[in-house]
């Protein structure tokens, strides 16, 4: 009798067994559509310090104290900095652009950023700095745009101005509104 009741013991824990394999298929997949439901990142990085190389060379850096991934949403997946970040750019021959913000956002998607919070873009080998509230970044064209006030600091002039579109690395800017002192070449 009790060779029975072992015996019968032993065929429940492994039907339980197998129901809790078969259970755990989908696992993964439920716990993405519930962080997305409550708008939780997926994931979360901590002092993230990236470098992107191309045949040996730096071509990008990313430092941030704090990243969340959200590509787990179906519209819109999405990269948020909420503390901040820094990307230094170099270019073939060494020279490098930072941009810095204090908060930004890359839509997946679209490749289209956004910064806020004190954001600045320098070319160093320009000596150049654009500062501003909010600037957007199309990382496919390599293209930046504001709407929002602005300062243009270069070796020779400091223009302000509401309103900018440029490469990004400050090459090729066309200015809205703008004001202050401008130093031109007299011909």
């Amino acid at each position: 009798m009790l060779r029975l009741h072992f015996h019968k013991f032993k065929n429940i824990a492994a039907i339980l067994i197998v129901a809790m394999f078969f259970s755990c298929g989908n696992e993964l997949k439920e716990v993405q559509d519930f962080l997305a439901e409550k708008n939780l990142p997926i994931g979360e990085a901590k002092d993230v310090y990236l470098i992107n190389t191309d045949s040996g060379k730096v071509k990008t850096k990313l430092i941030t104290p704090l990243m969340y991934d959200y590509s787990n949403r179906k519209e819109h997946p999405y990269t948020e900095f909420p503390k901040g970040l820094t990307i230094i750019t170099y270019d073939n021959k060494g020279d490098s652009v930072t941009l810095k913000a204090g908060y930004a956002i890359t839509y997946t998607k679209t490749n289209i950023s956004e910064a806020v919070d004190q954001v600045s873009i320098t070319n160093h080998s320009e000596h150049s700095t654009l500062i501003t509230d909010q600037l957007f970044w199309d990382s496919r064209v390599h293209y930046i745009y504001t709407e929002k006030d602005f300062t243009l600091v270069t070796e020779k002039n400091t223009i302000h101005g509401k309103g900018l579109e440029a490469k990004e690395d400050l090459s090729q800017v066309n200015m809205k509104s703008i004001y202050g002192t401008v130093y031109v070449k007299d011909n």
